[in-house]
């Protein structure tokens, strides 16, 4: 059997990372490897992808073949696109400086385009935070008005309460002063009587 190019699962459990390397077609997932060419980390935005690129490069010309998924961070990282080119100068459909610079160019577009996302997503970032802020900002506001009402309707109420009491005692103070009154003119006739 070939041999395959494919991850290595290494991390704990929910935090995965892998190590990209080369083995025997026969040997289990997390086994026994020839070559270790690189690692991935799929948990970061955009994923860290630390490769050699030669070394990659090399194992596909001799036969290696990628799984799936190391397929496409090999294609991400622009070696399938170099074999690809390395393919056609050996057809002779150009030549190696020809090849040479069409691989800078896809490279340098390439990483203007990463640069551009990453850029992106730090300011959809940016964004989301600012908006959550706004929206909690928004809340505070309404819960302090709503505070401040039932505050001031309290203090409505209490005002109200003490000028009801201040009433009553008012009125209680009249309604003994009347009686006291009252009293004073009953007390001279009872004793005018006696």
């Amino acid at each position: 059997m070939p041999a395959k190019i494919r991850l290595q699962r290494q991390g704990k459990k929910g935090q995965p990372f892998y190590h990209i390397v080369v083995a025997d077609g026969r040997a289990p997932r997390d086994g026994k490897f020839i070559e270790k060419i690189g690692t991935y980390n799929p948990l970061t935005k955009p994923a860290d992808i630390v490769l050699n690129f030669d070394s990659a490069l090399q194992w596909l010309q001799n036969g290696a073949q990628p799984t799936d998924t190391v397929r496409s961070i090999l294609s991400y990282k622009g070696v399938m696109y170099k074999h690809h080119l390395l393919k056609g100068v050996k057809k002779g459909a150009f030549s190696e400086l020809e090849a040479e610079a069409k691989f800078n160019k896809w490279m340098s577009e390439k990483t203007a385009r990463i640069e551009q996302a990453a850029k992106d997503e730090n300011l959809k970032q940016k964004e989301e935070v600012k908006k959550a802020l706004e929206a909690e900002k928004e809340i505070n506001e309404k819960r302090a008005a709503e505070i401040s009402k039932r505050k001031q309707e309290e203090m409505a109420a209490l005002e109200a309460a003490a000028v009801a009491a201040a009433k009553e005692a008012a009125a209680a103070i009249e309604g003994k002063e009347e009686e006291a009154d009252d009293a004073e003119e009953a007390a001279p006739e009872e004793t005018a009587a006696e």
